[in-house]
């Protein structure tokens, strides 16, 4: 047999599908894969850090040419004990990487860095594969441990890096699963050989499509189901769509008369039915009626470290970093534009934000938001962090008035919401013609990930490339708070009469 080369990726993949070790290979350019570029930085930062948790290393630097740095591993091994990262193995064309290799005089211990905050049953896969290789060559395998982040580590002045990780060591788990990796890698070894370039393989769609990883391939695998399908059904678990799609509901058509949740059962009636627009007034004005001028229309924008940044925060804590404030002052009054947003290297980023936020709404007024939760959730942290500051957080969070609440109620449903209450969906469909009110004009950033995204990069843009991201950034969250103005508006419209 002609073997490919696996590495741990690519075996992880063919895992989870190994249809998809096919698109990879013959049709990539379906792949809808798209580069986060704050994801891949955090896990870098998170690798380079967790390297220092033994001491001293030797470090083997990336070559597209994975039998030199196999030839730099065979080299530092021979100076053991010693640490080695990126330590690289090759057996029987399959190709690992250890991210820590604790080099001893009496065998080694392999551990595998990742910047999530939990153990996931792939990580452990890939940590077995790199044992199989390992104990293929004659290594004598101690230890095998995964290391991650721990999130409720709280960051002091200083960053503690054996606080910041945990170190869970899962050898049993791996030893037992070495007869499946054999197999595994001759299934995939056997499949690929199997299937050339003009012999693309059947493969039913499953919950795999999704875990660990939402695959590249989805919207290709799909292509050929009607439109739209159980698949766009807003807010049903991903089981119950496989449920569905395994008993052959497919289709709208299909579901109709299904018995599910009502709320699925109303956007798919509104998808076939071409329904005009649902509006429950009396629920909309109670709300109307429960505003307080001065109105303070505001969003927030926050950014997650993996490694804390600043003292007192967690990993992956949300840190706000943003926010744009429409006001009106009083009825009739025109309408007020105010903003904060960060520089990058702020050491009291929160804290600035946060005084910003009460000098911008110092009066007892409605505070407006979209999704209540999150921002009286980043509130309620800044009163932790700062006590002085609490009393002030309160009383906004008192004041808060949630406008995605008519929406998820569906007291007010359009077909063009497509089932969903997110602003993205809501906006465009009460305001179909306005083309200044469509995310997808906007420079740079389109949305919240893409927001968070353009602020963690800011750093090492040049400055000119800063401000241009600064001023996208503006304008995007600015939108989303024009946005709530013009659902109020739509609110006061579609209740007259």
């Amino acid at each position: 047999m002609n073997k490919i080369s696996l590495s741990k990726s690519s075996y992880c993949n063919g895992v989870q599908c190994e249809k998809i070790l096919w698109l990879n290979k013959y049709k990539p350019e379906f792949s809808a894969a798209e580069i986060n570029e704050s994801i891949l930085e955090n896990g870098k930062k998170v690798g380079e850090l967790a390297k220092r948790l033994f001491g001293d290393y030797e470090d083997v630097p990336f070559d597209k040419n994975r039998f030199v740095m196999k030839e730099k591993t065979d080299k530092l091994l021979q100076e053991k004990p010693n640490i080695i990262t990126e330590a690289s193995f090759i057996y029987d064309n399959n190709f690992c990487s250890v991210d820590i290799l604790k080099n001893d005089l009496d065998g080694v211990e392999i551990y595998e860095v990742k910047s999530s905050t939990k153990i996931k049953d792939i990580y452990i896969d890939d940590i077995a594969f790199q044992y199989f290789i390992l104990s293929n060559l004659g290594f004598n395998v101690k230890k095998a441990a995964i290391v991650y982040i721990n999130n409720e580590y709280i960051r002091g002045e200083e960053l503690e890096i054996n606080q910041l990780f945990k170190i869970e060591d899962v050898t049993n788990i791996v030893r037992e699963k070495q007869a499946e990796i054999s197999n595994n890698i001759d299934f995939i070894n056997s499949f690929m050989e199997s299937h050339g370039e003009d012999s693309e393989p059947d493969k039913e769609l499953g919950n795999y499509c999704f875990d660990p990883y939402s695959c590249a391939f989805w919207q290709y695998c799909t292509r050929n189901l009607p439109k739209p399908n159980v698949f766009d059904v807003s807010g049903m678990f991903t089981s119950k769509k496989f449920e569905k799609y395994y008993e052959g509901k497919i289709s709208f058509e299909d579901l109709e008369n299904e018995d599910i949740n009502k709320k699925f059962l109303e956007q798919i009636d509104f998808e076939l039915n071409n329904r005009e627009a649902k509006i429950e007034k009396n629920a909309i004005n109670d709300l109307l009626d429960s505003l307080k001028y001065p109105l303070y229309f505001i969003d927030y924008e926050t950014c997650q470290y993996a490694i804390p940044e600043y003292e007192g925060t967690k990993a992956y804590q949300q840190i706000p970093f943003q926010y744009s404030l429409h006001i009106i002052k009083e009825e009739g009054a025109p309408l007020e534009h105010k903003e904060f947003l960060a520089e990058f290297d702020d050491e009291n980023i929160i804290r600035n934000f946060a005084e910003s936020m009460i000098k911008d709404m110092p009066e007892d007024g409605s505070v407006i938001v979209y999704n209540k939760g999150f921002e009286s959730g980043r509130n309620r942290d800044i009163g932790k962090m700062y006590p002085d500051l609490k009393e002030e957080m309160e009383r906004i969070n008192g004041n808060m008035v949630d406008f995605m609440v008519p929406f998820r109620n569906r007291d007010y449903y359009t077909k063009e919401m497509k089932g969903s209450y997110s602003i993205k969906y809501v906006l465009p469909a009460l305001y179909p013609d306005e083309p200044e009110l469509d995310y997808i004009n906007l420079e740079l950033v389109h949305n919240g990930g893409e927001a968070s995204n353009a602020f963690l990069n800011l750093k090492g843009k040049e400055p000119e490339e800063q401000k241009r991201i600064r001023e996208a950034l503006l304008e995007y969250c600015k939108l989303d708070t024009y946005a709530m103005v013009k659902i109020w508006e739509k609110f006061i419209e579609v209740t007259k009469g």
